[in-house]
């Protein structure tokens, strides 16, 4: 049974990684389904989303490099999570992601 979900989820899960608009029409193709894996990845992609923005604005208002080295850290995560949805794995990003499931909770 728990094959078959991340098996179905598995598609949405990468599309939600690939830009805004994949995450958001994950997020819509997901209303109806509501599969646990696509809605586990779709949250760690809206913490990093978040994570992006934060970067660019340390970026530009704060110190060029301190943002260019979140906006590393960033991306080293998204490929992280990319890989764990290719591989149809549970995988929290690294420090945050425990935190973006429970701040993004009512995301299903």
């Amino acid at each position: 049974m728990k094959d078959s979900i991340v098996k179905e989820g598995k598609t949405l899960a990468i599309i939600s990684y690939l830009t805004f608009i994949g995450m958001i029409l994950a997020i819509i193709m997901n209303l109806e389904k509501r599969n646990p894996f696509t809605a586990f990845h779709i949250r760690q992609m809206l913490g990093l989303m978040i994570l992006l923005i934060f970067s660019n604005l340390v970026e530009q208002y704060v110190n060029s490099l301190l943002g260019t080295a979140f906006w590393i850290v960033t991306f080293a995560c998204w490929l992280f999570g990319l890989y764990y949805a290719i591989k149809e794995e549970y995988k929290l990003i690294p420090v945050l992601g425990e935190k973006f499931q429970e701040w993004f909770k009512t995301i299903n």
